[in-house]
């Protein structure tokens, strides 16, 4: 049991990004499975990179990857707080492709903290363990992130909820980026 504490600890940032998108009514199934996708994927990258080359560069990690990491989840939910007052028009988004970069950004963003507990936790010198101690990370974060999707969908039946969805979900993800930045 012991074995899914750091995963489930590492996913609860993806998780709490997942649950916002959710909350977005921009957002269609299909994208917010590329989304849980995207974390599942960059938490396994990241945490095995960490586990391989944490050795090498233990020494130089400091909290600036997690300042980073916060500060991008901070500037997407602003955007997504200005879409929801209107200021934004969602046609002006430079459309696919800022989208399609945002899959990236986020799955990064919110891996960020993977790779410094590969650095540490997974730092193990045998290849074999390293792999599936990883790949249980990014297997924990895309089915955490499908449930705060899943959660979403069903909160957002909600009348309240609905009305404010993309409120709701650009302020969690200020508070998430804020998190990020100073805790």
């Amino acid at each position: 049991m012991e074995i899914l504490f750091i995963p489930v600890a590492l996913a609860l940032d993806a998780f709490g990004v997942a649950l916002s998108l959710g909350f977005s009514n921009k957002h269609k199934f299909k994208q917010l499975i590329l989304f849980c996708l995207s974390f599942g994927f960059f938490q396994f990258l990241f945490s095995f990179l960490g586990g391989i080359f944490g050795d090498v560069i233990n020494s130089y990690v400091l909290t600036i990857p997690k300042v980073f990491g916060g500060i991008v989840i901070l500037i997407v939910g602003i955007l997504m707080f200005k879409e929801a007052l209107g200021h934004c028009d969602e046609d002006n988004y430079e459309d696919k492709k800022l989208f399609n970069n945002l899959y990236i950004t986020l799955g990064i963003s919110v891996s960020i903290d993977a790779l410094v507990v590969g650095f540490t936790a997974y730092n193990l010198h045998n290849l074999k363990l390293i792999f599936l101690n990883t790949l249980l990370v990014g297997v924990v974060t895309l089915i955490l992130s499908l449930f705060a999707v899943f959660l979403s969908a069903h909160l957002k039946r909600i009348r309240i909820i609905t009305k404010y969805a993309d409120f709701l979900g650009g302020v969690l993800l200020i508070l998430f980026g804020l998190k990020m930045i100073f805790f």
